[in-house]
């Protein structure tokens, strides 16, 4: 499938928009634009699929082994609230940092250095010493997802501007691949090294580690988009009387240095960070304390860690479908809505019966934590160029993981003060009715550019 959808996009592969001047041309340390092979564009969609794969197992596999690591470390349920709480902050605090650092580096060059962040603090998280120590280390490895989280979505535009609904998807895919791989596969893999659930955590950064290698050609290709090679005369010749034409138009119809994007002034923006947070807050606690829940209805450790990994899979076949649906309908409220149900559906059996119909209400859940790769294709449809796509995805990601903070938190703290799940489960169905609502709002037919300019 990689390599098929390679090939087809070699034929697309081009600029969103003509060039600024922070992206153009050779300069100091800079590459300028390159022409690229079938197989530098092959390589370019390894790198996003690997790294799409890494960017949930460091929070997966810490669900898996979430009592063992409380009662080695000492932690109460209000500090490992406080510990599935640090991912939404770490991408709130770090995922705005993203495009700035991209136009200082390059996008390649950010994504390849957090991912070698997150291999290291997955390396050194689980021989840290204490519950601080823990932290620290954590926070270094979601450093690197959180930035890799924001630029995604960028480079997808930016590189495949007419396969955004396909490489979403294909990524979108990768990463429910990763998630559900690490929710499954953890508990067995400790067992295998001994029971010891430190080398269970640290053997993630050895994947981490393989995710580095296809971004390091890309490390000093801070020019605009690639063209690409072997194109013939005629296509050649067409495509520069297209560029001499958009740059004929965009001279007399803007000036040279576009405005900056005022973000804060689009409703669907604000809609789309409410929508990306409370479901990052459904997400998160689901990673963080699904298992704990049906270990303590009695299912076993290893059957709740599959349990996780089936919800987390559901995301592997829905994440490809629901990014190309998504961008061929003008309203994507009606998606939203049918999430929202399936999500409410599945917290309803959790309370009721959350041994009886585990596997159920784990499809159910799975089907519902789909709103993610929603929430990243309307990020490509709600901005209609590649800097605006870049300020939207860093504006909603940042601010949507700010609000999903108090979400796990507030989880740990009602499970420990109540004794048991049913004030946290009735706290996440409350949730499910917002994210409904701001969904609906962020699904509308308009663009964050054309709200701004009034």
């Amino acid at each position: 499938m990689m390599g098929l959808m390679a090939s087809e996009d070699i034929r697309t592969l081009k600029p969103a928009a003509p060039p600024t001047r922070h992206e153009a041309g050779p300069g100091p340390g800079r590459t300028g634009t390159r022409a690229w092979t079938p197989w530098t564009t092959r390589l370019l969609v390894l790198g996003i699929v690997l790294t799409a794969v890494n960017l949930r197992p460091a929070i997966t596999s810490l669900g898996a082994l979430l009592e063992e690591v409380r009662d080695g470390l000492g932690m109460s349920g209000s500090v490992a609230g406080l510990l599935t709480s640090v991912p939404p902050l770490c991408f709130a605090v770090f995922g705005v940092t993203a495009p700035r650092l991209a136009r200082r580096f390059g996008p390649g060059a950010v994504v390849c250095a957090g991912m070698a962040a997150l291999t290291a603090g997955l390396l050194i998280r689980p021989y840290a010493g204490g519950t601080a120590g823990f932290l620290v280390a954590t926070a270094l490895a979601l450093m690197g997802i959180a930035v890799s989280n924001v630029l995604m979505p960028v480079i997808v535009k930016r590189w495949f501007p007419d396969r955004v609904g396909s490489m979403t998807g294909l990524y979108s895919m990768a990463l429910a691949c990763g998630t559900s791989i690490a929710a499954a596969a953890t508990v067995p893999v400790t067992d295998a090294l001994g029971g010891d659930w430190q080398p269970g955590l640290a053997v993630w950064a050895a994947l981490a580690a393989v995710a580095v290698l296809p971004w390091l050609p890309f490390v000093r290709d801070r020019g605009a988009a690639p063209t690409a090679a072997g194109a013939t005369a005629t296509a050649a010749a067409a495509a520069a009387a297209a560029a001499a034409s958009s740059a004929s138009a965009a001279a007399s119809a803007e000036p040279a240095e576009r405005p900056a994007l005022r973000i804060t002034r689009s409703r669907t923006a604000w809609a789309l960070a409410a929508f990306f947070g409370l479901q990052a807050t459904a997400a998160y606690i689901t990673m963080g304390w699904m298992a704990q829940i049906f270990r303590d209805a009695g299912v076993s450790a290893g059957t709740a860690g599959v349990l996780l990994a089936v919800t987390m899979a559901m995301g592997i076949p829905l994440a490809f479908v629901i990014p190309r649906v998504a961008t061929r309908l003008p309203h994507q409220g009606p998606m939203v809505l049918v999430l929202g149900v399936c999500g409410l559906a599945g917290y309803a059996g959790l309370y009721l019966a959350p041994a009886g119909g585990a596997w159920a209400w784990a499809l159910l859940l799975g089907v519902s934590n789909c709103a993610f790769p929603l929430a990243l294709t309307m990020v490509g449809m709600r901005a209609k160029t590649g800097p605006g796509v870049a300020q939207l995805s860093a504006f909603a990601q940042s601010t949507g993981y700010l609000i999903s903070i108090p979400g796990p938190l507030l989880v740990g703290v009602l499970y420990q003060h109540s004794g048991g799940w049913g004030l946290p489960i009735a706290l996440m169905s409350a949730l499910m009715v917002p994210q409904m609502a701001a969904g609906v709002l962020a699904g509308r037919n308009r663009t964050v550019e054309e709200e701004a300019a009034r």
